[in-house]
C-alpha cells in the first residue's frame, strides 16, 4: 500500500481525505462474492461515490469487473463518461426536459416513470436514428418515484407504442430491507414487484433484468437479487448502521479517512470556556490543541463536545462546539503532542478505529451522511498498492 505522505500537503491547508482504492476493490470483490456467478453488480457511484470521488472510484470499479455503474442524474452520468468510464450507467432519477437527446447520445440508460419521459426519449431516439434502453422503476411501497405497482399493467400497455425505446431493465427499491422487524414489509414489496414484471411480461416485454436489492438486500435477502444487485453503501465500507445483524457478516474494509494536523496548541486554565457558545468549561488544567478543519469540511457540528479524533495512537474527546472551520480537541496527558501533528478524524490509526458509523452514532445520523459530507475544498487523494 502506497498512502500518500504528508509533505504531499506542503503550501496547503493541512486537511485532508485519503481513499483506499484497494480498499474498495477488496468490498467490490466481497459483494462479487456473496451474490455468486448468476448476478451481476452494479456499482453504485452517486453522489460522487459517496464523497469518495466517482471518476476514480468508477474507473477502479471497472478494472474489477463492475457490470453497471448507477448515478442520480444525467449530469453524473456525463462525468462518467468524460472520465473514460464506458460501462453501462444507469440514471436512478431518469432525466430532466431537454436531457433526453444527451443520454441517448452517451449511451446513458435513465430510468423512466412517467409516460412524457418515455416520449421524450422515444423522440430523441428516432431523431438520432437508434433504439435506446431504459430501466422502468416500479413503486412498490417506498412512496418515492416510480409507477404505482397497482398501475403497472396500464403503464406496460401505454409503453407498447414507443417504438424507438427497448425495455432493458424492472426495477424497484426497499423501503426497509436492513430492518428485520420490517422483514414482511419487504416480503410484500417483493411480490408487488414480481406481479409488475409479470404484468410487463404478459404485454410483451422481455426486460434483461429485474433489480430490487440495494446493500442490504444484497446481504440481507438474497431472494431479492434478481440478476442485477445495486451495492452503494457496503462498496465504501459502510455497513454498520445498514446491514441488520447477520449469522454471515461481510468482511468489508472501510475506504475514506480524513486527517489533519494540530495548528496550535495552548494552555487552558481551570474554569475558563471554550469556543462559541462557551458550551465547554475546563475543570483542570489542560492542552488544547487547534486544527483546521470544521463543519464546513464535513466534520459536523453535531460532534461538539461529543466526538473524538485519534493523535498519536490515542483517543482524544473533541471540546467545545465544532466551528465552520476550526475544531478543538483536548490533548491533556498525550505524551510529545506538538504542532504539526497528524490527526484523524475519520478513518484509522495505527489498530485505532474511527469508523464514519462510530461518527454518525454519535451525530446522530447515517455513515453515508457523514461521508457525502466531507465537502469538496476538501482535497482527495486516491490511493493504492504500487
Amino acid at each position: 500500500m502506497s498512502f500518500m505522505n504528508d509533505s504531499v500537503l506542503a503550501g496547503g491547508r493541512p486537511t485532508w481525505a485519503e481513499v483506499d482504492l484497494d480498499a474498495l476493490a477488496w468490498n467490490f470483490r466481497a459483494v462479487r462474492e456473496r451474490v455468486g456467478p448468476g448476478v451481476r453488480v452494479m456499482g453504485v457511484v452517486k453522489a460522487d461515490a459517496y464523497g469518495h470521488g466517482a471518476a476514480e472510484c468508477a474507473r477502479r470499479l471497472e478494472a474489477e469487473g463492475a457490470d453497471w455503474f448507477g448515478v442520480a442524474t444525467p449530469e453524473e452520468a456525463l462525468a462518467l463518461r468524460r472520465a473514460g468510464v464506458s460501462r453501462p450507467v444507469l440514471s436512478f432519477g431518469g432525466f430532466w426536459e431537454g436531457q433526453a437527446a444527451a443520454c441517448v447520445a452517451e449511451g446513458i440508460v435513465p430510468v423512466v416513470y412517467r409516460l412524457d419521459m418515455a416520449e421524450g426519449l422515444d423522440a430523441a431516439a428516432r431523431a438520432a436514428g437508434v433504439v435506446a434502453d431504459v430501466h422502468v422503476k416500479v413503486d412498490t411501497g417506498m412512496g418515492r418515484l416510480g409507477v404505482r405497482y397497482d398501475e403497472a399493467a396500464e403503464f406496460a400497455e401505454a409503453l407498447r407504442q414507443f417504438r424507438h425505446i427497448r425495455l432493458d431493465g424492472l426495477m424497484t427499491h426497499f423501503a426497509a430491507a436492513d430492518e428485520p422487524r420490517r422483514d414482511c414489509f419487504t416480503t410484500e414489496q417483493l411480490g408487488r414487484f414480481r406481479e409488475a414484471v409479470a404484468a410487463f411480461k404478459a404485454r410483451g416485454f422481455s426486460p434483461t433484468y429485474e433489480h430490487m436489492a440495494n446493500s442490504a438486500a444484497t446481504f440481507a435477502h438474497p431472494e431479492t437479487r434478481g440478476n442485477l444487485v445495486r451495492p452503494g453503501g457496503v462498496l465504501y465500507g459502510l455497513w454498520r448502521d445498514v446491514l441488520p445483524p447477520l449469522a454471515a457478516a461481510p468482511e468489508l474494509r472501510p475506504v475514506m479517512s480524513l486527517r489533519t494536523h494540530v495548528t496550535l496548541l495552548k494552555q487552558v486554565h481551570a474554569g475558563e470556556t471554550l469556543g462559541y457558545g462557551c458550551t465547554y468549561e475546563a475543570a483542570r488544567e489542560m492542552t488544547v490543541a487547534t486544527v483546521p478543519a470544521g463543519y464546513a469540511d464535513g466534520y459536523v457540528r453535531a460532534l461538539s463536545n461529543r466526538g473524538r479524533v485519534i493523535v498519536k495512537g490515542e483517543y482524544a474527546p473533541v471540546v467545545g462546539r465544532v466551528s465552520m472551520d476550526l475544531t478543538l480537541v483536548d490533548v491533556t496527558g498525550i505524551e510529545g503532542v506538538r504542532v504539526g501533528e497528524r490527526v484523524t478524524m475519520l478513518g484509522a490509526d495505527g489498530p485505532l478505529p474511527l469508523p464514519a458509523e462510530d461518527l454518525a452514532r454519535t451525530a446522530g445520523t447515517l455513515s453515508y451522511e457523514i461521508t457525502c459530507g466531507v465537502s469538496s475544498r476538501v482535497p482527495r487523494y486516491h490511493v493504492q498498492g504500487a
